[in-house]
């Protein structure tokens, strides 16, 4: 029984997970260099937590086929804390909310969970694809002297013809194969039409250089007193909290959708360890991503090794594959990521609205907008 689980859990079509997986850290990229910047830190604090949350959850969570890595709405949450007390400090809130998340799985209320109402979770998924789909209009602005302005002229114009190029291949490659995943396949493809023709399209490399070395173990050099604890728990609470909730939604839907049932505890409890980890090497704190989720197992991505694959890959990139990555269009990226906010969207929740009870469908409603805005 054992062995069949590990094997069920580990090698069901291991070609297909580990192209979900390389797909998926493409995904992982953009999303976790532009959360260490607005959290302003180093983009590889982003990177490092990503690979390590990302890896660690996927061999030791209870979700396989759910990616976790630096999550933006817990950047939110602790930009203050670095610009008020440095990024010592935020590690040790990073190591803190990972000993909070993993009590909250060893004290088994991972199992409340089930207890949120469906209008809810519609409401969630709803709000996080309209999050992810506006996340990427950042993309269609630039930098200037005066500030940044919307991408105009020939800029403009070979950004929406990449993300169009880039949607178009996603939604109708799998018409002709179901062989590789049409992401990958968009993202690769569209990554060298631009190269070969000299394209002026932003690529990674605008974001943030992501060469480095393997992430050190380093305590957080911070006082062990009443003092720090003072400065961090707070802090250090909100992120457990944040994480916690995120992770658990996401794990709800990722449950609706491969219809199996997850371990939502286990989840928990690796959720914190990989927190604690991430934060005594360098790298930011992190929780399950509904996007990078919604690739993977759209890619076919069903198992733990779909996870392990692209933790590792965002290792690779960083020690040796930077040259080539940085190279990617982020249009590519881009139109990869709206095709994911539709595929997230339950549009069946509009058609109901009307034919649900009255309380049913505010709480829909309320749910998407207060997501949206908070």
């Amino acid at each position: 029984m054992i062995n069949t689980t590990f094997r069920d859990e580990w090698f069901p079509n291991v070609q297909k997970n580990v192209l979900a997986g390389l797909t998926t850290s493409f995904a992982l990229v953009p999303e976790c260099i532009a959360f260490a910047l607005v959290a302003q830190l180093n983009p590889l604090m982003g990177l490092y937590g990503a690979f390590i949350i990302c890896a660690l959850t996927a061999i030791f969570g209870g979700r396989p086929g759910m990616i976790s890595g630096a999550a933006g709405s817990m950047a939110v949450v602790i930009v203050a804390l670095v610009a008020q007390h440095g990024v010592q400090y935020l590690l040790a809130t990073v190591v803190l909310s990972g000993i909070l998340m993993a009590l909250f799985g060893i004290l088994r209320l991972g199992k409340l969970i089930r207890m949120v109402p469906y209008p809810v979770m519609l409401g969630f998924v709803n709000g996080l694809a309209i999050v992810i789909a506006m996340a990427q209009l950042e993309h269609f602005r630039q930098a200037t002297p005066h500030g940044e302005t919307w991408l105009q002229g020939t800029p403009l114009l070979v950004m929406g013809a990449l993300v169009a190029l880039t949607m178009a291949i996603v939604y109708l490659l799998p018409r002709v194969t179901k062989a590789v995943p049409p992401a990958l396949v968009a993202i690769l493809g569209v990554g060298v039409l631009s190269h070969v023709l000299h394209l002026p399209t932003r690529t990674l490399g605008d974001l943030a250089h992501i060469a480095g070395g393997l992430p050190a173990l380093h305590w957080p050099a911070v006082p062990l007193d009443m003092a720090t604890l003072h400065i961090i728990f707070p802090y250090a609470a909100l992120m457990a909290m944040v994480g916690l909730l995120e992770t658990l939604l996401t794990f709800n839907l990722t449950d609706e959708i491969t219809e199996t049932r997850g371990q939502p505890n286990r989840e928990c409890i690796a959720l914190g360890a990989s927190n604690i980890v991430s934060g005594v090497f360098g790298g930011m704190g992190g929780c399950a991503m509904i996007g990078q989720t919604m690739i993977n197992l759209s890619s076919g991505g069903r198992s733990r090794l779909s996870g392990v694959t692209a933790g590792v890959m965002i290792l690779l990139f960083i020690l040796f594959l930077s040259p080539l990555i940085e190279r990617t269009p982020l249009a590519a990226l881009v139109g990869v990521m709206f095709v994911v906010a539709q595929q997230t969207f339950a549009w069946g929740s509009l058609r109901v609205l009307g034919k649900v009870p009255l309380q049913d469908a505010l709480v829909i409603v309320a749910v998407t907008v207060i997501t949206v805005f908070t």
